[in-house]
């Protein structure tokens, strides 16, 4: 589903769009941090995968008791299985387009024209779609992991009451309205990554809560381009933090959003902190 591989690509699933093999993972103890404030405010802050082999067990006693404790689920994206009501094919195509392997460097034509064989694309076949389309379609064309496994849908499964921070739509238009040469630098990326295989690594990093590990990782591939570190992390984590500490007023928000928001110096939990909060690493 394109809808599937646009959630994992603008919040860096770790194990997005490749197959991991059978294999013994340690003991889950994934990164958890409790936000208080001055006030009595409580709430809670939590990376997710958007996509995990099988056989991966990720819940503790600690992430537990936070979802009993806390009055709301916050993600990204709170109905995972809402339509788009066409809007992907209405932003997604615009006549005049270059071939697309013309629309990255020439050192980049490679590892996209590998990634177009295996999705068993070909240049005509993109010849009116946009290159961050383009991007998502070729995602899609070659995931083999099962959103299914998803920490987040698991979450919003299980959960009474899930609010969400976005829409679909919106993210479709976050990256219809990146320049050309941001277009052109996603695709690249997109394709270095398919090229580079597994990321069990990662994953395992996640599981463990190693965050230099993970922020050394998720820093890779398209976060490399400080214009789409801009608009894909950055920004959103500022109209985030926003909203979640109008959120602690009221609420006792559990906030699960992909492993990516929650690292650098820009991350969710060192904006809130900026915000006079004291966030807590309880896990």
């Amino acid at each position: 589903m394109i809808r599937a591989c646009l959630l994992l690509l603008t919040s860096f699933a770790l194990a997005a769009c490749s197959s991991e093999p059978a294999r013994e993972w340690p003991a889950p103890s994934p990164a958890l941090w409790e936000v208080s404030g001055p006030e009595g405010q409580r709430g809670w802050l939590f990376g997710t995968v958007h996509a995990l082999p099988d056989g991966v067990a990720w819940r503790t006693p600690a992430l537990e008791s936070a979802l009993a404790d806390s009055s709301v689920l916050v993600v990204e994206i709170a109905d995972l299985t809402a339509g788009d009501g066409g809007l992907f094919d209405r932003l997604a195509h615009t006549s005049g387009q270059l071939p697309l392997t013309q629309r990255v460097e020439a050192d980049e034509r490679h590892a996209l024209s590998a990634l177009m064989k295996r999705a068993g694309k070909q240049d005509s076949d993109f010849s009116d779609t946009e290159s961050w389309a383009a991007a998502l379609i070729l995602s899609s064309a070659i995931r083999s992991g099962d959103p299914a496994n998803g920490v987040d849908r698991a979450l919003i499964e299980a959960a009474g009451r899930v609010e969400g921070f976005e829409s679909y739509s919106e993210q479709f238009a976050m990256f219809d309205t990146l320049s050309e040469e941001d277009q052109s630098d996603l695709l690249a990326s997109v394709a270095s990554d398919a090229d580079e295989g597994g990321n069990g690594g990662t994953v395992e990093a996640w599981l463990t809560g190693d965050m230099e590990v993970l922020d050394n990782a998720l820093s890779r591939g398209m976060l490399e381009y400080p214009a789409l570190r801009e608009v894909l992390v950055v920004r959103r984590n500022r109209v985030w933090a926003e909203q979640i500490d109008v959120m602690m007023a009221n609420e006792r928000p559990f906030v699960a959003v992909g492993a990516g928001h929650m690292v650098g110096a820009e991350s969710l939990p060192a904006l809130l902190a900026e915000r006079g909060y004291t966030v807590t690493r309880i896990q």
